[in-house]
């Protein structure tokens, strides 16, 4: 369709209506919404498939607070262009496109003058900023978007666009040693995804879960060892990643880490660290670093890099209406690997 009397004018869509708890404040809505022709810059996405990342819960229980008003969760999407602007030389009606987090940088600024444009102050996301993939359409910047093929299912690629491409982030920032041993804290969509990455390029893997299904997939996907998150290791880790949103382990995967090591913490949101001892924590040049979003080049990377070693992406499959019970699962631990929302 590229006439524009032919595009669809309004959409379904869940929006964040209140932010609260998804299993008793009910703060998802589903309603009708209007739906823009793209402008200059834009494709208009019919959407086959959204992941369910845990960014989507911090918003819609108020962790995060929100950009715009009643948002359109949804950063993981897979899709069919619909309609393109006239600026837009990448895409054309029929192609196969994701969206992903970063939806938006300035371009001017010292950071994305630098290459660092997650760092960027006037980023903007999607699912945050502008409305998301919890809908049967969305509008997003062709220049954030990625080329898709057309013939992996759409399920199993929605959770690359965010679970992958910050894992990728994640692990590139905790600079394992070539056959080095890691240590992943937490084992949901991201975590499932960045062990086979590591795994691939050589590494040793080591999983610290609170979850015995996790810690079964753990193994099954080719981790030396799965415990408990509070355990220690069998031997010290040579770096680690935090993926569960959980303070409290911070000092736990510090302690681990042999010396030089470094721990990244891969979250959007994070609850309070407690104090740390420096002798036992930091000392012996141990480092503790954040990450923060993704650039497009880690994006074209890491899908670049997961087309050669076509990693298992185990799904938890929702249909889009079912939203709400897909978040109050993921909230609740009942999801292993990655929860997608399908529209077929």
């Amino acid at each position: 369709m590229t006439a524009a009397q032919q595009l669809p004018r309004e959409t379904d869509s869940w929006v964040v209506a209140r932010p609260g708890r998804v299993d008793t404040g009910h703060p998802l809505v589903w309603e009708r919404r209007p739906l823009s022709p793209p402008g200059p810059h834009e494709v208009l996405v019919e959407v086959e498939a959204c992941g369910v990342c845990r960014t989507d819960l911090h918003l819609t229980e108020g962790d995060l607070s929100p950009k715009i008003p009643r948002c359109a969760p949804g950063h993981e999407v897979v899709g069919h262009v619909l309609a393109v602007g006239t600026a837009v030389e990448d895409f054309a009606v029929g192609d196969r496109a994701g969206v992903a987090w970063l939806a938006w940088t300035c371009g001017t600024c010292a950071y994305c003058r630098a290459g660092r444009e997650n760092l960027c102050p006037r980023s903007r996301y999607t699912g945050w900023d502008r409305d998301g993939g919890y809908a049967g359409h969305l509008l997003a910047d062709a220049r954030y978007a990625y080329r898709l093929p057309d013939g992996p299912p759409a399920e199993e690629l929605a959770p690359l666009l965010c679970a992958g491409i910050i894992g990728y982030r994640a692990l590139e920032r905790a600079e394992l040693p070539p056959d080095g041993r890691l240590g992943i804290y937490g084992f949901g969509a991201s975590a499932h995804l960045t062990a086979q990455l590591a795994l691939a390029r050589g590494a040793r893997v080591d999983v610290f879960t609170r979850g015995a299904a996790a810690r079964r997939l753990a193994l099954e996907l080719g981790a030396d060892f799965a415990g408990d998150s509070y355990d220690p290791p069998p031997r010290p880790l040579d770096a680690a990643i935090l993926f569960a949103p959980v303070g409290e382990l911070v000092p736990v995967a510090l302690a681990a880490l042999d010396r030089g090591g470094t721990l990244s913490v891969a979250g959007i949101h994070l609850t309070d660290i407690p104090a740390l001892n420096y002798q036992r924590h930091l000392f012996q040049e141990r480092t503790l670093r954040s990450v923060t979003a993704n650039t497009r080049a880690d994006g074209h990377a890491y899908l670049a890099e997961a087309a050669r070693t076509r990693p298992t992406v185990h799904v938890s499959r929702y249909p889009l209406l079912r939203a709400d019970a897909a978040l109050a699962d993921l909230a609740a631990d009942r999801v292993t690997g990655a929860a997608v929302l399908v529209t077929g």
